[in-house]
C-alpha cells in the first residue's frame, strides 16, 4: 500500500533521511520507532506530500505521490483516502465536538448536510466509546483521554483506507494508554485499514503493530514482525526498546 524507495531529505545542511527504504503492506499496521530527531515525522509528512523528498520514490497504492500537483483535484482525492490522530489532539478549541469530528465531512469533496455530518460524527463518537452528549460539548470541556478519542473518532469518520498515528498515547496515564491502543488496534483491524503509527512507547508498539520499522541515522536500522523485534539481532533496535544508556544509539549526558 505503502513504499518508500531510497528516500533522501536535506534541510540545508542538516541530512536527515538518508536513503529510507520502507514497505507497508496494504491492510497491515506498521510502527516505526526510533529516537527524537530521527526523520519519523519527516517520513510521515514524506508520504502525505507535506514534505518533498530531494531524491526517490514515494508511492500509495502505486501512485507517486511526488508528482501530486497542490491544490489539484488529484491530489484533494488522494489526501481524502487519510485519516490521522495528531500527537496532541489538534482539536478546533472554537468548534462542538460533533464538528471537529465531522470536520471533513463538513468541506471539500467529502461534503455531507450538517444533519448528516452530525449523525456520522455521533456513530463514530459511540465508536470510540463516548456518548452522544458529548457531542456537543466543547473540547475545553474534555479530560485528555476524552479528547484522544475525539480525535480517533475524526481520523476514522471519512472511513479512510489509510490511517496515520502520530504518539497516539502522549500525554495520557497508563490506564488511558492501553484503552487507546486496544481502540486502535480493534478499529484497524474491523475498517480493514493500512495503519502507520509513530511512537516512543514500546507498550503502544506491541499493541498496535504487526511490522515494526526502527528509523536511525537516517536509514532504516530493522524492519520485521512486531513477534521478531525482541530478537531482531540488531544492537540499535535493542538499545532502543530496552531503554538501555549503553550501546551504538549516543546519548547525551
Amino acid at each position: 500500500m505503502i513504499e518508500l524507495r531510497n528516500v533522501h531529505k536535506s534541510f540545508g545542511p542538516k541530512h536527515v533521511l538518508r536513503g529510507v527504504d520502507l514497505t507497508i503492506a496494504k491492510g497491515k499496521s506498521m510502527v516505526i520507532i526510533g529516537g527524537s530527531g530521527t526523520g519519523k515525522s519527516v517520513t510521515l509528512k514524506c508520504v502525505l506530500g507535506l514534505i518533498q523528498p530531494d531524491l526517490g520514490e514515494v508511492t500509495v497504492d502505486g501512485q507517486d505521490v511526488t508528482k501530486l500537483r497542490q491544490g489539484s483535484r488529484e491530489r484533494d482525492a488522494f489526501l481524502a483516502r487519510f485519516g490521522m490522530l495528531f500527537q496532541g489532539g489538534a482539536l478546533f478549541d472554537s468548534l462542538h465536538v460533533w464538528e471537529n469530528v465531522a470536520f471533513r465531512l463538513l468541506r471539500g469533496s467529502l461534503k455531507k448536510s450538517k444533519s448528516d455530518a452530525r449523525e456520522i460524527a455521533i456513530e463514530k463518537l459511540r465508536r470510540v466509546g463516548l456518548t452522544p452528549d458529548v457531542a456537543d460539548l466543547f473540547p475545553a470541556e474534555l479530560s485528555g483521554g476524552m479528547q484522544k478519542r475525539v480525535g480517533l473518532a475524526r481520523a476514522i469518520a471519512a472511513e479512510p483506507e489509510v490511517i496515520f498515528f502520530d504518539e497516539p498515547t502522549t500525554g495520557l496515564d497508563p490506564i488511558m494508554s492501553g484503552v487507546i491502543n486496544d481502540l486502535i488496534r480493534e478499529i484497524v483491524v474491523e475498517m480493514g485499514a493500512t495503519a502507520m503509527t509513530i511512537t516512543h512507547d514500546m507498550t503502544s508498539v506491541r499493541a498496535i503493530a504487526d511490522d515494526v520499522a526502527m528509523l536511525h541515522g537516517g536509514t532504516v536500522r530493522w524492519t520485521g514482525p512486531v513477534s521478531q523485534m525482541d530478537t531482531s539481532g540488531d544492537a540499535h533496535v535493542t538499545q532502543f526498546i530496552s531503554g538501555s544508556a549503553e550501546g551504538p544509539i549516543e546519548t547525551v549526558r
